[in-house]
């Protein structure tokens, strides 16, 4: 089964494509870039690496896309362009969740997972044994509680590792690339609604009411 796989809940964009058989999982072509502008790169790279892998759209079988946690922004444009590549093409789309795509490409007993939320928190999820059992959640980099003195492999971005509190014998940061992403759904159960990851309520509030000014006269019409 040739899959497209996609991610943009992070400050990289990730797009691969890989043939899926059974548990086996073997990268076709791959593009993880460092970009803010996942909107205007993602169509052009999935082209790229179609080309990279001498392979069609049609070709496609499946798309995987990961569903965060994210920021808004982000998720929208992979999920949407997940959505619209499955319904262009007539094959399902399989939603999972970012964390889970990194924690699948660290080989150790635990692993706690961090990503940028922005504005002072993280992203976070914690691992033991192959399973995640605390998280998705978001908080600020202190006050990540995943009831464990150590963990094994801690994967956070570079500028954010010195915040992180809970002692890990590795720090790295693993990108969710297409071999997790593809191994972590399930590619042969029904796929179920794409539910983003935002954790946190949207920035727009409605405003609140104002009291009229007494300046402003009563107006009764006729």
């Amino acid at each position: 089964m040739l899959v497209l796989a996609l991610d943009t809940a992070t400050a990289d964009l990730v797009v691969g494509l890989a043939e899926a058989q059974g548990s086996e999982v073997r990268v076709l072509a791959e593009s993880v870039e460092a970009t803010r502008a996942h909107n205007e790169r993602l169509v052009p790279t999935v082209e790229t690496t179609l080309a990279e892998a001498g392979r069609t759209f049609a070709d496609i079988e499946a798309v995987v896309v990961g569903c965060g946690p994210g920021p808004f922004t982000g998720l929208r444009v992979g999920m949407s362009s997940a959505s619209a590549f499955a319904q262009a093409l007539g094959v399902p789309v399989h939603g999972v969740v970012t964390h889970d795509a990194a924690a699948e490409l660290i080989d150790a007993p635990s692993a706690l997972v961090v990503t940028d939320a922005r504005r002072r928190e993280v992203y976070w999820a914690y691992y033991a044994d192959g399973r995640r059992v605390a998280g998705p959640a978001v908080c600020a980099p202190g006050a990540i509680a995943v009831g464990a003195d150590e963990v094994d492999v801690l994967s956070v971005p570079k500028h954010l590792a010195s915040q992180i509190e809970i002692p890990a014998r590795e720090t790295a940061y693993v990108v969710p690339r297409t071999a997790g992403l593809v191994r972590v759904a399930d590619l042969h159960a029904e796929p179920a609604p794409l539910v983003p990851h935002y954790l946190r309520r949207p920035d727009a509030v409605e405003p609140k009411a104002v009291p009229r000014s007494p300046a402003i006269p009563d107006v009764h019409l006729p």
